[in-house]
């Protein structure tokens, strides 16, 4: 996709991966409406990238929050979703209380496949389109103290696969993103302590960025970044048995950091 010609709704633009990819996209000549929760941070970046941008507040975990960003997005006449809103949920699950785990599941789950279902038919309307799912590496290599998370992200993994089936005679594009973990303040001190003892590698915001404008460049299908997480992915889908021998001799370290919290 040529993004001077992108009118992109980005989800999650107050986050420290939202707030770069809103640069970046717009250097590259896209126009944004910026959907978040925090009035003032949004107003403030939609400064920053200069005149086109609009931004929006909306909780796109009701129906209402759904409707109103749709609404928002038809009229800004958006052609590009990128579902970039989500949170984290290190933990053990047997520790997690419900509320918590549908939380999870709410936002990197539920909100990105309602939101998608809403903006389907205008999407489909426009000359060339693209939908942008924000996964993770979890996604495709779940991790212990992750249990609801990876679910989460391994479920916006099958919609994306699937509904890129489903549009294959569209001109609607789905793009599904899985990076490793990244350098935001997404991570909580147990995560970031749980990365330092386990030697996990880790990307900066402008990194994954990068890596996201360059996707949606090229276009639809699925990208994977980060070595050995890519190969360790790619080995948990043909022989899960592998992957199961080796984080059980990191389960220790790993109960440690969740239990520390």
């Amino acid at each position: 996709m040529q993004l001077n010609n992108a009118r992109i709704l980005l989800t999650g633009a107050c986050g420290g991966l939202g707030q770069e990819l809103a640069v970046q996209l717009a250097g590259a000549g896209a126009k944004l409406l910026l959907a978040g929760r925090e009035r003032a941070k949004l107003a403030t970046l939609t400064s920053t990238l200069g005149i086109g941008h609009s931004n929006m507040t909306a909780d796109l975990t009701s129906p209402e929050g759904i409707a109103e960003a749709a609404g928002a997005a038809h009229e800004f006449g958006v052609n590009v979703l990128i579902n970039n809103a989500g949170i984290g949920g290190f933990g053990l699950f047997d520790e997690q209380d419900w509320a918590t785990v549908a939380r999870i599941l709410a936002i990197n789950l539920e909100a990105p496949m309602r939101l998608t279902q809403a903006m389907l038919p205008a999407l489909k309307a426009q000359p060339q389109a693209a939908i942008v799912n924000m996964g993770s590496t979890f996604g495709s290599l779940p991790f212990a103290g992750f249990a609801a998370y990876s679910a989460a992200k391994a479920g916006l993994r099958g919609f994306s696969q699937a509904l890129r089936r489903e549009l294959a005679d569209s001109e609607v594009a789905v793009i599904h993103i899985a990076p490793r973990a990244i350098n935001t303040s997404l991570n909580s001190d147990a995560v970031n302590a749980l990365n330092r003892a386990l030697k996990n590698n880790s990307d900066s915001p402008e990194a994954v960025a990068r890596q996201v404008v360059n996707a949606l460049s090229q276009g639809g299908g699925e990208h994977h970044f980060g070595f050995p997480e890519k190969l360790f992915a790619w080995l948990n889908g043909v022989a899960p048995a592998i992957i199961d021998r080796g984080l059980a001799g990191k389960l220790a370290v790993i109960k440690q950091h969740a239990t520390a919290r």
